[in-house]
């Protein structure tokens, strides 16, 4: 008889909140793409130049790379060479995933956060705003993407670490990978 896939409680909570903020930034990239179209036909067709324009490009930007990070990790889309990884059984790559976790990914997003507090702080404390006249106002707001995403995925490392943990402990099924992509058939 196989066992649910389901998270308890707030795991699985946490787990949904991931969800439904990485593809809620996912519209962001529609908006950033017409955005950066508009400045190149403003520019090229027009000679009109928008500070704000471009910049607000790169704030799209570093937000969706920041806070759609843990999302990724959600979706196991980081990079990763598994040459020996691919082959091992669920059980074994849970393990892998759980100590990865554990000593690399917790420890290295504390780090994150307690590097960034008194740069992030500094920040606030004078409402840094963007160096190029005309710009943005909001640089300490930028900043702040930065324990926001290790917070993020601090969160998410929780998740799968206990997604993990249940699946070696057998009390649920491994998730069913799709990793079947092109380029590992090359």
């Amino acid at each position: 008889m196989a066992q649910p896939r389901e998270l308890p409680g707030v795991i699985a909570w946490l787990d949904r909140a991931s969800e439904w903020l990485g593809r809620s930034l996912s519209w962001l990239v529609l908006a950033m793409m017409l955005i950066q179209f508009l400045i190149v036909v403003l520019r090229y067709a027009f000679s009109f130049n928008s500070i704000p324009m471009q910049e607000s490009v790169m704030y799209m930007h570093a937000t969706v790379f920041m806070l759609a990070a843990a999302w990724t990790l959600k979706h196991d889309g980081h990079v990763r060479v598994d040459i020996f990884y691919r082959a091992m059984t669920p059980k074994r790559k849970a393990l892998v995933d759980l100590c990865g976790t554990l000593f690399l990914l917790l420890p290295v997003m504390v780090f994150v956060i307690l590097s960034s507090t008194g740069y992030v702080s500094k920040s606030w404390r004078i409402f840094e705003g963007s160096p190029d006249s005309g710009g943005i106002p909001g640089v300490f707001l930028l900043k702040t993407l930065i324990p926001l995403f290790a917070g993020l995925m601090l969160l998410q490392a929780l998740v799968e670490a206990s997604r993990h943990l249940l699946v070696l402990t057998g009390r649920i099924d491994p998730p069913a990978h799709d990793h079947d992509h092109a380029e590992e058939r090359l």
